[in-house]
């Protein structure tokens, strides 16, 4: 990938959408990790600092780690910056949330919520963080993370947003990450898929140019090859609007 013209394009492609909505704020939560990293960094390019708010949503899952890599970020670009625990929310609907995948959906929705909220305080846009792997495999929750006006780098394989984000200065320590949603204490997504994003990427590539599963199991191996599809298929719901029954 040229990764200068991929920056190129992702800022100009951000710059386009906003002026066609008729909106100048872009609203991007922020967490410390490398895809709100690149992507605050882009919508700073794309429509200056002064139209651009971090967010920063940590709840007791976040490390103090990420929440002090997500307010050095923002203070380097200049950025306005807003910072509210959600753990007060969560505790509320603690009866949602007793085992850990629904404490971790509850998370993101929580957070969706007011991301939406501060849209519309700023009259800006909710601008999404996903990247393509994830969108792929339908590695973020339904009307949380995946809830967004924009996705700027949704185009880019989670790879090349590792590429792009050395392009443009995202701190090293940033870049070296584990790549995390930080849902729950030691959540790591490699190690929750049960494949790398390199591995992915490269059956991910293969599928977008139609390579029959067969040929995708010899050459990437059957259990890798197999679980990278089923992601795909169970999370496909995620990535359409619901179905309605037409009259």
């Amino acid at each position: 990938m040229d990764t200068k013209k991929a920056g190129k394009k992702v800022v100009s492609f951000i710059r386009k959408y906003f002026k066609q909505a008729g909106k100048k704020m872009a609203v991007v939560g922020v967490s410390g990790g490398l895809d709100s990293a690149l992507t605050l960094v882009l919508c700073v390019r794309a429509l200056g600092r002064q139209n651009v708010l971090a967010v920063l949503l940590p709840s007791s899952s976040n490390s103090k780690k990420d929440q002090k890599d997500a307010k050095k970020l923002a203070k380097k670009l200049k950025v306005k910056t807003v910072h509210s625990d959600i753990e007060p929310a969560l505790y509320t609907f603690g009866w949602l949330s007793e085992n850990r995948i629904g404490r971790a959906n509850l998370s993101a929705r929580i957070r969706m919520a007011v991301l939406y909220s501060l849209a519309h305080k700023y009259d800006g846009l909710v601008v999404g963080t996903g990247n393509k792997s994830e969108l792929l495999l339908g590695y973020f929750t339904k009307h949380g993370d995946g809830g967004a006006d924009i996705l700027p780098i949704g185009g880019l394989y989670k790879t090349e947003v590792k590429q792009l984000a050395a392009r443009v200065g995202i701190p090293k320590r940033i870049l070296a990450k584990p790549p995390s949603p930080a849902l729950w204490v030691g959540q790591t997504a490699e190690g929750e898929l049960g494949f790398s994003y390199e591995e992915a990427d490269k059956i991910l590539r293969a599928l977008e140019k139609r390579t029959p599963l067969p040929v995708l199991r010899r050459k990437f191996g059957k259990k890798q090859a197999d679980a990278v599809c089923q992601h795909m298929r169970a999370n496909k719901h995620k990535t359409l609007l619901a179905p309605i029954c037409k009259f």
